[in-house]
């Protein structure tokens, strides 16, 4: 190992003379806290001079530290050292004593659970056997072929946001782009954010993700662009019929894009599902989660695509690595092919629909803006910085979701907030309008 040579742009000590060697001295400089978040590192040029090494050896270190999350290159910039990755998930005050308007779940009293107790869970599955239980697969192939009507092979996962995971994972190298709506889902963030992809923001109208951004993004790279056709989580839109039109053919230019629906509230949504998918695209791929309307703690996700990415998905999900669970498939089936399943999913659809829509005509009558008319959430733009809301908000008893972490810059005086209150009544949803309203004008008086 070369000897340690002094930094000028650090003034620390980094040494070694192989790309893992430079590596880690500069994480253990990071883990003594003297290379701070944000510190830049020492040229590419610069650290090879000092160390007498070749420069793609010190390129090659800086990769690598890129890859584990400890440095982030700037471009023209230079690498730095990365900050902390902050992350939101739902469900983020489960001990609150306010009423939790942000927690982004379903009712379990909608939930169809009783019929758990006449699934049968006797025959065990083991090495070797089939991915796929037989009675999910005749099931989801029949639901997935009316949405998709051209030729796909079906994967199983835990869920869509391991789905996402693994197609990303299957698709791009390390700092690839990755298209993603703006605002987003949080694990969708969280996804491409914690795999060291590049997120690209696509900006949506009450019709969905924009054509010319998504043109933008593919330009700037993207390689795999995610959308949620209907129910957008956090705003509610879902796509028009003319929007998916414009959308396929933006798509039909780029058949190299990887293009993933995230269709998550499917069984669930009071409109119609349309495909952003042209016809013939070679990379594709439609991901449906069972937990808005099986439970969330049914980690279980349905994933049609195309041939080729499917082929690469089976690598990470083969017998003795991580296939799902077949008692999990099994559950997921006996409860979606069980008489009152189909009854169950329509009441708690329609009760979604009609606590969102008292909610929003509310607001609407007291002046507030609001985006959407679908899924569990109300998304409200409140034209001031919504953490003064929500401090208003909860001195009156509401603990309301702020908008900002749902944006790719996370930006914390967003003027947004994001309400999930399908379980509030009639007299309920009017206090909640009343108090939001004066919050907002008194936030905005301020």
């Amino acid at each position: 190992m070369a000897a340690p040579r002094l930094s000028a742009v650090t003034d620390t000590a980094i040494q070694g003379s192989t790309a893992q060697e430079i590596a880690d001295s500069i994480r253990g400089l990071i883990d003594a806290g003297a290379l701070a978040p944000g510190q830049s590192l020492p040229t590419v040029r610069g650290l090879a001079d000092e160390l007498g090494v070749n420069r793609n050896t010190v390129a090659a270190a800086y990769r690598a530290l890129a890859r584990v999350g400890a440095a982030a290159s700037r471009g023209r910039g230079g690498t730095v050292v990365a900050e902390p990755l902050r992350t939101e998930e739902e469900g983020f005050a489960a001990e609150t004593v306010l009423r939790d308007l942000g927690s982004g779940n379903p009712d379990p009293d909608l939930l169809p659970l009783p019929v758990l107790a006449e699934v049968d869970l006797r025959t065990p599955a083991l090495y070797g056997d089939a991915l796929i239980d037989e009675g999910l697969r005749t099931w989801a192939t029949a639901w997935l072929a009316a949405a998709q009507d051209r030729p796909f092979e079906l994967s199983v996962t835990s869920g869509a946001v391991d789905a996402l995971e693994r197609l990303l994972l299957a698709s791009l190298a390390h700092g690839d782009a990755v298209g993603l709506e703006d605002p987003c889902f949080l694990s969708s963030i969280n996804v491409v954010r914690l795999g060291g992809y590049r997120p690209i923001g696509i900006p949506l109208d009450d019709e969905g993700m924009t054509p010319d951004g998504v043109r933008a993004a593919i330009a700037a790279g993207a390689r795999t662009i995610v959308c949620t056709p209907r129910a957008h989580n956090p705003t509610g839109i879902s796509l028009s019929a003319a929007r998916a039109e414009e959308l396929r053919a933006v798509f039909a230019e780029a058949p190299h894009v990887l293009i993933v629906e995230d269709d998550h509230y499917s069984l669930l949504s009071r409109r119609p599902y349309h495909t952003v998918v042209p016809d013939g695209h070679p990379r594709w791929a439609l991901v449906r989660s069972m937990s808005k309307f099986l439970g969330p703690d049914l980690r279980l996700a349905l994933l049609a695509s195309d041939p080729d990415t499917a082929a690469q998905l089976r690598t990470r999900l083969s017998p003795g690595k991580t296939w799902v669970s077949r008692i999990l498939q099994r559950v997921a089936v006996g409860m979606l092919d069980h008489p009152d399943t189909p009854s169950a999913l329509e009441r708690a659809g329609e009760h979604y629909a009609e606590r969102g829509d008292a909610l929003r005509t509310l607001l609407r009558e007291r002046g507030m803006t609001v985006r959407g008319d679908d899924g569990l959430n109300v998304w409200v733009e409140c034209g001031v910085d919504a953490r003064a809301v929500s401090l208003a908000m909860m001195r009156r008893g509401w603990l309301v979701r702020t908008g900002g972490g749902f944006l790719l810059e996370a930006d914390e005086a967003s003027p947004q907030i994001r309400l999930t209150a399908h379980t509030l009544d009639d007299a309920e949803l009017r206090a909640l309008a009343d108090d939001l309203q004066s919050a907002i004008a008194g936030a905005r008086a301020r």
